[in-house]
């Protein structure tokens, strides 16, 4: 193997470095499960099977042994796009409201296997836009979709906890919610046997620019109503 062969593909694996770096920065400034780390070795044995995958292809036919050897120059790069599913799938996570959280960070793992089989087949420039559209994609949109976007992607879903005093402050505090702009889609009553209260879970869409503590504070206020829990 020629030394400018050893260079470019020492090259490859930096510029995957750095990708992969910038992935795991943008997980890590917001607290989600993928990493710095996990990020950089996601996308540097990427590049480094997809070139082992692509330079085995070409070296085996030439073999001292005279045996025609045939090989697919992107197989390794085919088993990294289905292998990396599990990575994906350890992330996500279906919390106690029912919702489901972690499906942006399993795509980023996805999206860092991708950069990193790209620079290893040396599409450069495309890995490096793919990497801003990326940045883009999960930092700009959604500020542009609840600043702009239909009504509906304005809002965001919460789940509510309410322990009320009594039958008759079920309505006062549903009309109530319906006056602070709760959009209610899912109600529940239920008994409390140990206490002499009954729980309200509620399932609403609320402005996506409204703080928590404020949600919180406005509901307490509300007559009648005895503790307050808020999934968001």
């Amino acid at each position: 193997m020629d030394l400018w062969l050893e260079v470019e593909m020492l090259t490859k694996l930096s510029i995957s470095a750095v990708l992969g770096l910038i992935i795991g920065l943008e997980r890590e400034l917001k607290r989600k499960p993928l990493g710095l780390k996990t990020s950089l070795v996601i996308s540097i044995v990427s590049c480094l099977l997809t070139i082992v995958s692509i330079e085995s292809a070409y070296s085996f036919p030439d073999s001292a042994s005279g045996v025609k050897i045939q090989m697919d120059p992107l197989r390794l790069a085919a088993q990294i796009v289905s292998g990396i599913g599990f990575l994906g799938a350890g992330v996500i996570l279906r919390r106690g409201n029912d919702q489901i959280s972690g499906l942006t960070t399993a795509a980023m793992i996805w999206g860092a296997a991708g950069i990193g089989i790209a620079v290893g087949a040396g599409f450069f420039a495309e890995a490096i836009f793919g990497v801003l559209l990326l940045i883009l994609s999960v930092e700009l949109v959604p500020y542009f979709v609840i600043k702009y976007g239909p009504k509906r992607l304005r809002r965001d879903e919460m789940g509510l906890r309410i322990k009320v005093n009594d039958q008759a402050s079920i309505e006062l505090v549903l009309t109530e919610l319906r006056r602070q702009r709760f959009h209610i889609y899912q109600s529940r009553i239920k008994d409390l046997d140990d206490e002499k209260l009954l729980l309200l879970e509620i399932k609403a869409r609320v402005p996506a620019n409204r703080p928590l503590p404020d949600i919180y504070r406005s509901i307490k206020e509300i007559d009648d109503v005895h503790t307050v829990e808020v999934n968001g």
